[in-house]
């Protein structure tokens, strides 16, 4: 049969180089544990990897209230009411539109020591327009935010929580870190006091990210927040910004299930 024919190799182990083998295998496994509760929502290329965070360390009992503003100026005002009365810190995400007809309200919330992220300037999906138009939109953010005294935003949430590899390589580019979420009951299509306060009582843990709304379809968040809060708090659970919840995060290392 010549040189077609298969070759079988017998490896012969040491007992000593069987017990560096399984030690080194150990290590390995025990690294991989590790990275496990750093979980992100990860988007792949050929080239590099990029990713939207979608949660924080499940070992952790912090979890973060994230909240979207892109039209409206009422409902805000009661759901900042029911943070300032359970003593907690949120991260509100606004479209820059909508932070520039409302600077008095977003003054507000950051007397209130909410951290400030961005939605974009028009809050229209990234998906549907072309990378160029994307960076644009991204930057008459920023430069909305910064008239308004907001040098250091960190963090945006793409429109509709849409994006692709390209997008999320764009917001890299741009010095921003795309954030996604783990816990979305919805709220915005009002389904219901007791289906959102249930939602977050059944999916809520430690690291999560939860996704709720402050624009004016949100009619049922604030009662639904001041049922659930105190809920999650007898569970030890801690509400922090977004930042306090990441701190510490290695994204090149933290990778999705």
């Amino acid at each position: 049969m010549g040189d077609s024919m298969g070759h079988f190799y017998v490896w012969k182990f040491s007992r000593r180089n069987r017990l560096i083998t399984l030690l080194t295998l150990s290590l390995i496994c025990a690294f991989i544990l590790f990275l496990k509760p750093y979980q992100l929502l990860s988007v792949f290329s050929k080239e590099e990897e990029s990713v939207a965070i979608t949660r924080g360390d499940s070992k952790e009992n912090k979890v973060s209230l994230t909240f979207n503003i892109s039209w409206g100026d009422e409902k805000v005002h009661d759901i900042l009411k029911v943070l300032k009365e359970n003593d907690i810190q949120a991260t509100f995400f606004l479209s820059g539109e909508w932070a520039e007809r409302h600077p008095q309200i977003v003054e507000k919330i950051a007397e209130q020591n909410h951290e400030i992220g961005m939605l974009g300037y028009r809050y229209e999906s990234y998906v549907e327009q072309d990378i160029e138009t994307v960076k644009k939109d991204i930057q008459e953010a920023i430069q909305i935010f910064n008239k308004l005294g907001f040098d250091h935003i960190n963090y945006i949430r793409p429109p509709s929580g849409h994006f692709n590899d390209e997008i999320l390589k764009t917001i890299e580019q741009i010095d921003l870190e795309a954030i996604h979420w783990s816990v979305h009951p919805n709220d915005w299509e009002n389904p219901g006091v007791t289906s959102i306060t249930s939602h977050l009582h059944d999916n809520v843990d430690g690291g999560d990210i939860i996704l709720m709304h402050a624009s004016d379809s949100a009619k049922q968040t604030a009662e639904a927040l001041s049922q659930s809060i105190p809920h999650l708090q007898e569970r030890d659970l801690k509400f922090v910004t977004l930042s306090e919840l990441l701190d510490g995060i290695t994204l090149e290392k933290s990778i999705i299930d």
